[in-house]
């Protein structure tokens, strides 16, 4: 069965994580306060900023502005996204 959460990006009752997505705080942040929904969605805009920005996650400072865009984009404030991605016409 699974678990519910009041999702802090679309404020509103959804399905959660099965697990913390990372350790720490911050994790236990998410898994309590993110909806499965939400971090699916961030899940695309973090690998198209890596890709289009050009991003390694072994430089401490690509990791803290990846870390600010994933605050921003869970609060609903404006964030990053990758310049020149237009999305396939359906």
């Amino acid at each position: 069965m699974s678990r519910t959460v009041f999702c802090r990006k679309y404020q509103k009752d959804l399905e959660g994580l099965d697990f913390a997505p990372m350790p720490g705080a911050k994790g236990q942040d998410i898994f309590e306060n993110i909806s499965r929904q939400a971090w699916e969605e961030w899940q695309h805009q973090q690998t198209m900023l890596i890709n289009e920005k050009h991003l390694s996650m072994m430089d401490p400072n690509h990791r803290k502005y990846l870390q600010a865009q994933t605050d921003r984009f869970f609060n609903n404030e404006p964030f990053d996204k990758a310049e020149g991605y237009v999305p396939p016409e359906k």
